[in-house]
């Protein structure tokens, strides 16, 4: 199949990609849950085994540090997060790690997660060492790799990176860094919680929340029109800059691209891209 094809696939639902270059941690040990509660952006509490959640570790100053999904297996955490982003993570967790029975481990290369596409997807004979996640899109299959499954075809990355981007999901650190308020990308809304106990960070977004307002938005760019953009290019309103673009689609699958803009700019608009050497017009 061509990544156009598989383009097609996902859009329709169905394919499996392989995601093993992701990030993989394990938090263990009998204070792990009570460890990371106090750091991370989610409520961890009540999570049942199997059960999986999206959230952050952030900064003194309420910045990203890391984006990540935390899946209870047990009594254990495995925390996966974006492509070369794990040993940023251990290393973040154990700067906290002051007399707790915790033990943070780098799994990245150890562990593997398969992304199965499919509204009605429901994983069979899924060996023990391995774990489901539910998605929006199927599921996800995450564990050992030496535990993963043989598919027949693995989804072009291509084809996967530009429906991300058609999807509008950001990934570390092309669309969020360290200088990514939660606001302003949205990961605030099922990634945060503003309602369970202190949590790292947590200063500066429940008062965005509260009594104030972010500068920028990540937003998706749509009808592409000219020449195909280049990440980095200039977004302008009447002839004024007001944002740029992080992520485009590959050229061969003009899906669109997600960058910031001010957040004066409110959806539906017209914008023109510029760069060296080309420009366009855009709609976010």
């Amino acid at each position: 199949m061509s990544a156009v094809d598989d383009l097609a696939a996902l859009r329709a639902g169905t394919g499996c990609v392989d995601r093993s270059d992701r990030g993989f941690v394990t938090v263990t040990g009998p204070d792990a849950f009570s460890f990371l509660q106090a750091l991370v952006s989610a409520d961890l509490d009540g999570l049942a085994d199997g059960d999986a959640v999206h959230s952050l570790l952030l900064t003194p100053q309420g910045k990203l540090d890391v984006d990540f999904r935390l899946v209870r297996v047990g009594d254990d955490a495995w925390l996966d997060c974006d492509p070369g982003l794990g040993a940023q993570l251990v290393a973040s967790l154990l700067r906290f790690k002051i007399r707790v029975q915790a033990d943070v481990t780098d799994r990245t290369g150890e562990f593997g997660m398969l992304s199965h596409f499919g509204g009605d997807a429901e994983p069979v004979a899924v060996p023990a060492e391995l774990r489901p996640v539910p998605t929006r899109w199927g599921y996800d299959l995450l564990g050992p790799r030496d535990a993963l499954p043989t598919v027949e075809h693995f989804v072009d990355p291509v084809a996967f990176e530009a429906w991300r981007i058609e999807e509008g999901i950001p990934v570390q650190p092309t669309d969020i860094d360290g200088s990514t308020i939660p606001q302003e990308a949205f990961l605030e809304q099922d990634a945060v919680s503003f309602t369970k106990g202190c949590f790292l960070g947590q200063e500066l977004v429940c008062r965005i929340d509260s009594r104030g307002h972010v500068n920028r938005f990540l937003r998706r760019f749509t009808a592409l029109e000219g020449d195909w953009p280049e990440p980095g290019a200039e977004v302008v309103v009447d002839g004024k800059v007001v944002g740029a673009l992080t992520s485009v689609a590959p050229h061969d699958l003009p899906t669109g691209a997600l960058g910031y803009v001010r957040r004066e700019v409110e959806p539906p608009a017209t914008v023109e891209l510029r760069w060296t050497g080309g420009t366009a017009r855009a709609v976010i």
